[in-house]
């Protein structure tokens, strides 16, 4: 892969829009001397954030003017029949169209998924894409998917998914033979639903995985598997519980130690481990999804992203770009699934 790079960046999405995404995207290009970033949405609400760019930087962007904005909490279906000069929309056309490696959006992930399915089509083999995220763990991390792009998934999507999270772990954490764990309510092999069993039995005879099995809730966070799959439905649930729990340990630890001097004199003492903790915890440092099994690499922002949160997930699309995962996917599905 080159060392420069185009990604395309929707600058309307999210809640914030350009007063996040434009300034985000400042800081990306320092960082990547190869990047061009496209910056895509209103240019008057783009420009005023770009009045004090350097000129070594202006010449790795360009404004890509689009009218409409999608709404966060606008159905697919309206996106898609409105769309077409959404700053969304233009950011994934800028991918199909060979202008951009990459797009990244904080905007509606339900249409962020329907645009991606009709602007960059699904790879052979998969019959729809899954997203993917890091979770934090005893040990570091793992990836999880599906975490809600797909509520009813069939056995057979989860083998795609096991794959495609599989290649995706080997290519971005150079890991040889990442450990694919299929959650749970139970490690024997009586537990769960029908789907859960075939897909079980799927993984297993495909023979092209480090399939450990089963695992459970709790040993996602004790690191037990390097991609952990799943339902869209219970991924979206136990991704959502995970941060709330993160949350309620900050806030429980910063109440405990504010209760009187003694112990704020304590929490002054533990300032470095408790920052420490807080930054392993926070979900926002691995903000960015990805949109696995796309002809193209779409990252996912969470729409209340700040500047550095947001950042988090340009840097994800940059990964993905050097590494070239969807090409890695596509030709393990054609020897394989197709």
């Amino acid at each position: 892969m080159s060392r420069f790079f185009t990604i395309a960046v929707d600058a309307m999405g999210g809640d914030f829009g350009p007063r996040v995404t434009v300034p985000a995207t400042v800081e990306a290009l320092k960082r990547y001397p190869g990047l061009t970033i496209l910056l895509v949405g209103q240019p008057d609400a783009i420009s005023p954030y770009l009045k004090k760019l350097p000129d070594s930087l202006s010449g790795r962007l360009e404004i890509v003017p689009a009218d409409d904005v999608i709404g966060m909490d606008e159905k697919p279906s309206l996106a898609l029949r409105k769309g077409r000069n959404s700053s969304m929309y233009r950011s994934m056309q800028q991918v199909s169209d060979g202008r951009a490696h990459a797009c990244v959006s904080a905007g509606n992930t339900g249409a962020l998924m329907a645009m991606g399915r009709r602007v960059l089509k699904t790879l052979p083999g998969v019959d729809r894409p899954a997203i993917v995220t890091a979770v934090p763990t005893t040990h570091g991390h793992c990836y999880m998917l599906d975490l809600g792009a797909n509520v009813d998934s069939g056995a057979s999507h989860l083998l795609q998914f096991a794959v495609m999270g599989s290649i995706m772990t080997r290519a971005v954490e150079h890991i040889e033979a990442p450990r694919v764990g299929l959650l749970n309510i139970g490690e024997e092999e009586i537990k769960g639903n029908e789907q859960v069993k075939l897909a079980s039995r799927l993984i297993e005879d495909y023979g092209r995985l480090n399939y450990i099995g089963y695992i459970e809730g709790d040993d996602v966070f004790a690191g037990r598997a390097d991609v952990v799959v799943c339902d869209g439905f219970v991924g979206n649930i136990a991704l959502k519980s995970a941060e709330g729990v993160s949350r309620l340990i900050s806030r429980k630890v910063r109440s405990s130690f504010s209760r009187n001097p003694y112990r704020r004199l304590l929490a002054w003492l533990a300032r470095p481990v408790l920052r420490e903790l807080q930054a392993q915890l926070d979900p926002s440092r691995r903000n960015g999804a990805s949109l696995l099994g796309l002809q193209g690499i779409v990252v996912k922002s969470h729409g209340g992203a700040n500047r550095k949160c947001f950042g988090f997930a340009i840097d994800q699309a940059v990964a993905e770009v050097e590494t070239d995962v969807p090409s890695r996917i596509s030709e393990q599905l054609a020897a394989s699934l197709v």
